[in-house]
């Protein structure tokens, strides 16, 4: 027995090796091993004063910025177990919980952090946000007005509030949420986007100087280019929405969405070949895009190329078997 102990030593060594890296990412005192300055910063404060919940929730926050949201969550709740009476430790977990999609467990911490401070802003807004995405909208507004009554220029509150109103179809009452947050705000660029979208679905030119203003507060997200070209379009301002997309597609190659805007823009002028070739550039890029399978396969049936049409038609069903477009459209193509 001795002899099999003494073998199955190097074993057991190299298994309790593996598990501590599994486990890992730490040190033996807990500290993440993240080559960050703010990291390593907090590392030795925390080595130096153990006992500091809020030094752990300055590394939670920091992990957190740089997605390492299991190691933020490990330093979140060891803040709670040093000091169980700051919400804003409950809500944090709770927030990013819920940017992970998980609304059950992101509940319970909410609900942990209103119990101990009705008045905390950042878990009635985060419970507001959850309430809009179930559709509870009035839920949502007890929620928002609870932080308006303490902070009446809260500009996330408007924001929210504005999207509430724009769920239950009061355009008038949602435009004026998302003012709001502006005028509190001046770049509160979701609340910009907000009203140039609301503008946009009205036929209010006016849309277009607020997507401008928010492509100019961050030129790397083109989506605002994008929607410009969306306005024109529904115009029936072909030529200027090709101007956009082209803009779109100059600032970032790799935006499917402009691409496929060609794309439609095009079949719009019958250039059915030009087209094609854009739905092709869509599927490059994002090669589970149903739309552009079924639209390429459309350009393909108008051109007479049927067998083309028909393989794309059956790459979208293959994606969605429930596009109805598809799915009659391959009747069509290939006669059952």
């Amino acid at each position: 027995m001795k002899c099999l102990v003494l073998k199955c030593l190097p074993l057991l060594l190299s298994a309790l090796f593996f598990f501590s890296c599994k486990n890992g990412n730490k040190t033996e005192d807990s500290s993440p091993v993240i080559d960050h300055p703010l990291v390593s910063e907090l590392n030795a404060q925390i080595k130096e004063k153990p006992g500091s919940a809020e030094l752990y929730f300055k590394r939670g926050t920091v992990l957190h910025s740089i997605k390492e949201d299991s190691l933020a969550i490990i330093d979140l709740k060891k803040a709670i177990s040093l000091d169980s009476s700051r919400s804003e430790y409950y809500s944090t977990i709770g927030d990013i919980l819920f940017e992970h999609k998980d609304i059950s467990g992101s509940v319970v911490w909410l609900e942990k952090a209103i119990k101990l401070n009705p008045k905390d802003p950042k878990a009635q807004l985060k419970i507001a946000k959850m309430f809009i995405f179930l559709n509870d909208n009035a839920k949502a507004f007890e929620a928002i007005n609870t932080v308006l009554r303490q902070d009446a220029f809260n500009p996330e509150a408007y924001l929210l509030k504005g999207i509430a109103y724009k769920n239950i179809k009061d355009t008038a009452r949602a435009i004026s949420s998302f003012q709001t947050a502006i005028n509190a705000l001046p770049s509160y660029r979701d609340a910009i986007m907000q009203l140039g979208s609301l503008y946009s679905a009205k036929g209010d030119k006016i849309a277009l100087t607020y997507y401008e203003n928010a492509y100019k507060l961050d030129t790397t997200d083109v989506s605002p280019i994008y929607n410009a070209g969306l306005f024109y379009l529904n115009k029936g301002d072909i030529e200027a929405a090709k101007k956009q997309y082209t803009r779109a597609i100059m600032s970032d190659r790799e935006y499917a969405n402009a691409f496929f805007g060609m794309g439609f823009a095009l079949m719009h002028q019958d250039s059915l070949e030009k087209a094609r070739r854009q739905f092709d550039i869509v599927v490059g890029i994002d090669p589970a895009n149903t739309d552009a399978y079924y639209n390429r396969g459309l350009c393909s049936e108008m051109m007479g190329n049927k067998q083309e049409a028909l393989a794309d038609y059956e790459q979208t069903l293959k994606f969605d078997p429930e596009y109805q477009a598809a799915i009659t459209a391959k009747k069509r193509v290939s006669g059952k």
